[in-house]
């Protein structure tokens, strides 16, 4: 079709733009962490149940966000909620006790939520209608965007407030929405695959129904690890390590840069080795990096093991939301990635009750257990995923 090309690139185009905004945004809150604990008086416990806050307010909206995607269109919601995501990350910093905080980041939980079912289910078809496996690539806009709000993060650490740091955020993040999201709005979503239409119908038998599950596992498992870094790893370096606070930033950088480098070769990767031994040796590699990260009595150590984290990590999400779309369309997808982002907001909040149970340290061992765990599954499923078409 004449244009077609050039109308799904600028499409492909916001989309990613949007995912590093997403990146950028969620990094410039996280490196303020500890600063936003000590501000409010919190003890980990108390700031695990904050972090609560998030995974709530993110279950609730995914669950609504496919309905709205259904009605109203994925770029539309999409829009919708970049404006509400730059919005709510300015609110944390206004608050003085960590029950304040949790109610803040509700709001923020749900605009964090409604954004990645939005712009995930607007990526899948875009995969679907350029037939090219790009996913990866879109997750590596994340990342970066992660990398350099986290960086831009720890650069202002030490001159700017969480309040105005946070607040130049939402000013960032107006302006790109308004600058990207005319694209999505002037663009209908390609049109669904002929396959698609055919699969709408059909019931999924009992395996199938259960591989699904097994991705989304592997989803689940994959994120925890994203989201216990994010939220605690500058923690760990700055409390259990002595670093300043511009050098704990560094340490969400280091991972989100791997993962960046990992996700930007992720369609190499799958070609030359194949989903399942992607998914085996990202968790075997992700695994043996989180026990040097945790473990390792030295800052740059530690940063290495991060590095080596986000490496094994990198494409084990977007293969397991692949994989599961392939094998029941979107109800696949949307239950792969519903069961991934709840593993990577449910993991803050159980990393800061085992830290109060044990260390910090101790807690963060718990990503590398479950890095094992998706390699481990991973392995198991692999006759049966080729038996429904790997």
């Amino acid at each position: 079709m004449p244009g077609n090309g050039n109308s799904l690139n600028r499409l492909r185009a916001a989309l990613t733009v949007f995912f590093a905004l997403d990146g950028f945004v969620f990094a410039g809150w996280v490196v303020r962490i500890p600063a936003i604990k000590e501000q409010t008086n919190a003890s980990a416990s108390a700031l695990g149940l904050a972090l609560l806050g998030v995974s709530a307010g993110a279950v609730v909206t995914m669950t609504l966000t496919g309905r709205l995607c259904r009605r109203y269109g994925n770029h539309r919601v999409t829009v919708v909620c970049a404006v509400l995501l730059s919005l709510s990350v300015a609110l944390p910093p206004l608050t003085h006790s960590a029950l304040a905080l949790g109610l803040v980041l509700l709001f923020f939980g749900a605009a964090y939520g409604g954004i990645n079912v939005a712009f995930n289910s607007a990526a899948v078809e875009l995969v679907a209608a350029l037939r090219r496996p790009i996913m990866p690539s879109f997750h590596a806009a994340f990342s970066l965007g992660g990398m350099t709000g986290a960086g831009l993060g720890g650069l202002v650490a030490g001159s700017l407030s969480p309040t105005r740091h946070l607040l130049l955020l939402t000013a960032a993040g107006l302006v790109v929405t308004a600058a990207v999201g005319p694209t999505l709005l002037r663009h209908e979503a390609p049109a669904p695959p002929r396959r698609e239409r055919r699969d709408a119908p059909r019931r999924l038998d009992g395996r199938t129904r259960a591989l699904v599950l097994v991705f989304g596992l592997i989803a689940g498992c994959t994120a925890y690890g994203e989201g216990a870094l994010a939220d605690w790893g500058a923690l760990h370096l700055e409390q259990d390590l002595g670093a300043s606070a511009g050098a704990a930033a560094a340490g969400y950088s280091c991972f989100a840069l791997a993962m960046t480098v990992g996700r930007l070769t992720g369609t190499t990767l799958l070609e030359r080795l194949g989903r399942t031994r992607t998914v085996v040796a990202g968790g075997t590699t992700a695994a043996a990096g989180m026990l040097l990260g945790s473990l390792a009595p030295s800052l740059w150590a530690a940063l290495l093991g991060y590095a080596v984290t986000g490496l094994g990590l990198a494409n084990l999400f977007p293969v397991a939301v692949e994989r599961a779309g392939a094998l029941a369309g979107p109800s696949g997808v949307a239950t792969a990635s519903t069961l991934g982002y709840g593993g990577m907001l449910l993991g803050p909040p159980a990393i800061g009750f085992m830290a109060d149970w044990f260390t910090l340290p101790a807690a963060l061992t718990s990503v590398a257990l479950l890095a094992a765990m998706a390699a481990a599954v991973g392995a198991l499923v692999a006759p049966a995923a080729r038996r429904a078409g790997d």
